[in-house]
């Protein structure tokens, strides 16, 4: 081995067996927190000037690092050296203002306090008893978004009266919202067909829009769905992409006729590839004839509809049997935390409920409280509330709806840069903070040939580091999209992305 001095990790040789290990020794913990605190408020201040892209090569950190664990301790300023030097330069900067891929990551100081307070105290709150201020926190924080977006108190764990039918939980993402859901309507309909066990399993249908998160269609499959009965509904220009009630009709319609069971259909406000916004009543309406579930994915334009003026994309809500959003999307709230709404709790619990003889408590058996355990695929679980509830108690709710504001503004000023420019067009209408962009063809240029020309730009704008964006593919054809909503992100962030765009086209068109 070198030298202290030219090799860090000759810091693992060297054994200090005369001191007690004391892995929660306090001024341990208070040394490296400070440290660590120092790390994030220096990477947030210089995030905009790094790359958000890195340029490393699969494998490139067991080549940097060591590929076996060190026998003996280092120092915590190796470690925190070797994140400087090795970790962050493979990171893609979702912080980044400059990066407009895929949908906003958002943060905030509170949510990651929050975060961090609750990853020390560690607790485990699978029962109320276990922790009740976890169960507590994670109840009082749900029900306030409730309240933020307006939903029916049907969906809340507490009403006016005391407690609700409906509830909450906060699981860690969308899939898993859209699983537990699936779970609890194919039970339902299970029980309602007469099944006797899973028997009738094969003949449960489920439906989503051709543009649904791909994530529902692996939840299926999950669930135990037949993927002969898992229907994908086109979609088209015609209704900007969104889930067309009359075809969602003729679909279950036919599907009942042939002796199937109409079981779950799964609603999105704001899909993924463009922010089409399915008719949420409409398509309760629809459902309700074959007492089929719904389930409504707001993941990403859920946050926005805490502003009054884009509420009426929940329009129907109180038809449905489940709603989820993510706020670790587009409400500040750090990974991960998707907040999943049911109107009837027990469905749910029925489905997911475990009772084995080391958890049972007084508290669970007075019927006064909701184990969160029954409401998830797992048992253990974070203190995810503390976050959530400290972003809404910190900022409240006119700095949270400015906030979702200020990205929609932004997303219209590119939105206007875009249209002023005749090289380009606008695929599909804009909803929310996100534009949907690409080159068109023009002159002797085939759409194919404008596909190639998109891609190229894509690729060109990415290896700059300067901004990212990712892609879709919408009626055919390749489109570029400009997510707004990165924290850090500033008017100017969008203006010199529209400049790169502007540079970048004219380096590849002539």
């Amino acid at each position: 081995m070198g030298s202290l001095g030219t090799n860090p990790m000759s810091f693992s040789a060297i054994p200090d067996d005369k001191v007690a290990f004391e892995p929660l020794n306090p001024e341990d913990v208070r040394a490296y927190l400070h440290k660590a605190v120092d790390f994030i408020s220096d990477y947030y201040t210089n995030v905009e000037s790094m790359s958000v892209l890195p340029n490393v090569k699969p494998g490139y950190l067991q080549d940097e690092l060591s590929a076996s664990p060190p026998t003996y301790s280092a120092p915590f300023d190796v470690t925190m050296k070797e994140l400087r030097t090795s970790v962050v330069p493979g990171m893609t900067h979702w912080a980044s203002p400059n990066f407009f891929a895929f949908f906003p990551s958002t943060n905030s100081a509170a949510a990651i306090a929050g975060d961090l307070i609750a990853s020390a105290m560690n607790t485990v709150g699978f029962t109320w008893q276990a922790s009740p201020a976890a169960t507590e926190m994670e109840v009082l924080a749900l029900d306030w978004l409730a309240q933020l977006l307006r939903l029916p108190a049907t969906f809340m764990n507490r009403t006016s009266t005391g407690r609700g039918t409906g509830g909450g939980v906060i699981l860690g993402t969308t899939s898993e919202a859209m699983l537990v859901t699936l779970v609890a309507a194919r039970d339902a309909a299970l029980r309602r067909s007469g099944s006797v066990g899973v028997s009738d399993l094969p003949r449960l249908a489920v439906y989503a829009a051709d543009q649904t998160h791909s994530t529902f269609f692996k939840a299926c499959r999950l669930a135990g769905f037949d993927p002969a009965n898992i229907r994908s509904i086109p979609t088209g220009p015609e209704t900007n992409y969104g889930l067309d009630p009359a075809k969602l009709l003729e679909v279950m319609q036919a599907d009942a006729d042939a002796g199937l069971v109409p079981t779950y259909v799964c609603a999105t406000v704001g899909t993924t590839s463009s922010n089409a916004v399915d008719p949420v009543g409409a398509i309760a309406d629809v459902a309700s004839m074959f007492n089929a579930w719904v389930h409504v994915d707001a993941a990403y334009a859920g946050s926005a509809c805490i502003c009054p003026e884009f509420r009426h994309h929940l329009n129907g809500v109180e038809r449905v049997d489940s709603i989820s959003m993510s706020p670790h999307k587009w409400l500040l709230t750090c990974l991960d935390c998707t907040c999943l709404y049911v109107r009837d709790a027990h469905r749910l619990s029925d489905s997911l409920e475990t009772n084995p003889e080391y958890l049972k408590n007084d508290a669970t058996e007075s019927g006064e409280v909701t184990d969160l355990k029954d409401m998830q695929v797992g048992i253990g679980r974070r203190f995810r509330g503390l976050k959530l509830w400290m972003v809404m108690r910190t900022y409240g709710t006119a700095k949270l709806q400015e906030h979702i504001r200020s990205d929609v503004e932004m997303a219209k000023m590119f939105e206007d840069f875009v249209r002023a420019d005749d090289r380009f067009e606008v695929v599909v209408p804009r909803n929310f903070a996100l534009v949907c962009f690409r080159l068109k063809a023009s002159g002797t240029m085939t759409e194919q040939d404008a596909d190639e020309a998109n891609r190229l730009l894509m690729e060109n704008l990415n290896k700059t580091g300067k901004a990212y964006l990712a892609h879709t593919v919408v009626g055919d054809k390749f489109v570029l999209r400009f997510a707004v909503g990165s924290s850090l992100q500033e008017e100017r962030h969008v203006r010199s992305a529209w400049d790169l765009i502007k540079k970048t086209t004219s380096s590849i068109m002539d």
